[in-house]
């Protein structure tokens, strides 16, 4: 099988290009998957219909792309048997379980307490890229990693509620946590044979119906009720689909999924941001200290990848 035209089966350090490319492209996909709970939030239909339709506006633009990249380089792998298929339906159906359950939590929990659960995801993708791809973690990035987390639990502290009632709506959200992070790294395991576009493309095939079912069996609106309601779910498909879970996947391919994981605890901080610049919703003096504390957890995390990526490097 050849090998795709993006992708790298290790990282590719000796390309200083392609590790600065591969970050950037991790910070700007935090970005645009920021958008998400805001675009979410203004959706005319429900959140499972909401997941669907920013799949499928997705897929023809990322078909295209496919297209125009096997057009550019005839040799970029696709998949070719029941074990390329079955892994690519694996990602997309981790996809699905993620989105799906974490609407189910929402039902039934608050969603400070679901975004606080869920945002253990990195802790599932740590654990996960030692065991699998035997990546080396050192202390000082357990240790930015802890305070990042810390950070992203104070940012929602204030709304945090713990009752009986709410037991399994938690627990649904500590399970979204680990079915992300089965994703995140089916997506790094893929993308030593698959470029980014062809994940995106063929796992979007298995996840947009997928989720249109859950939204049927949830008896969800499926439909907006004017224009300005399509228009929302476009810009989640461009944004946050096309624009930030692609980006990420490509960062996947050449970056530790454990570093890659803890940057992405920027997506809660974001997100506040843009509520308080879209929605109004104003941000008090203990979510701004969350938010700064998860930054410098992500700084600390990145300074111990990158020297960890080095030293690897240099053997």
């Amino acid at each position: 099988m050849a090998a795709p035209q993006d992708s790298a089966g290790s990282i590719d350090l000796s390309s200083s290009r392609r590790k600065r490319g591969a970050v950037t492209a991790l910070f700007a996909g935090a970005i645009g998957i920021g958008f998400a709970p805001i675009l979410v939030r203004l959706s005319e239909v429900g959140p499972s219909a909401t997941a669907a339709f920013r799949i499928l506006f997705a897929l023809p633009i990322l078909w295209l792309l496919v297209a125009i990249e096997r057009n550019r380089n005839p040799q970029v792998a696709q998949p070719s048997g029941w074990p390329d298929y079955k892994a690519l339906a694996v990602a997309g159906l981790f996809f699905t379980g993620d989105l799906s359950l974490w609407h189910w939590s929402l039902q039934i929990t608050t969603v400070a307490n679901s975004t606080l659960l869920t945002n253990f995801a990195p802790l599932f993708v740590t654990i996960g890229a030692y065991v699998l791809f035997r990546e080396k973690v050192s202390r000082q990035f357990v240790a930015g990693l802890l305070v990042a987390l810390a950070g992203a639990a104070v940012l929602v502290a204030q709304s945090v509620t713990f009752s009986a009632q709410q037991m399994w709506g938690d627990l649904l959200a500590v399970v979204t946590a680990s079915v992300y992070s089965g994703y995140l790294l089916s997506v790094k395991g893929l993308r030593r044979r698959f470029s980014t576009l062809t994940i995106m493309a063929w796992t979007g095939l298995v996840s947009c119906p997928a989720l249109f079912v859950v939204a049927l069996c949830s008896g969800e609106k499926l439909l907006p009720i004017d224009l300005a309601g399509w228009k929302v779910l476009v810009a989640l498909a461009l944004i946050s689909h096309v624009g930030g879970q692609t980006l990420i996947a490509y960062a996947f391919g050449h970056l530790p999924a454990s570093f890659s994981s803890v940057t992405l605890l920027l997506q809660p901080v974001i997100a506040a941001l843009l509520a308080a610049a879209m929605l109004g919703e104003k941000l008090t003096t203990v979510q701004v200290i969350g938010g700064i504390v998860t930054l410098v957890g992500i700084i600390l995390a990145s300074r111990a990848g990158a020297g960890s990526m080095a030293a690897n490097n240099k053997s």
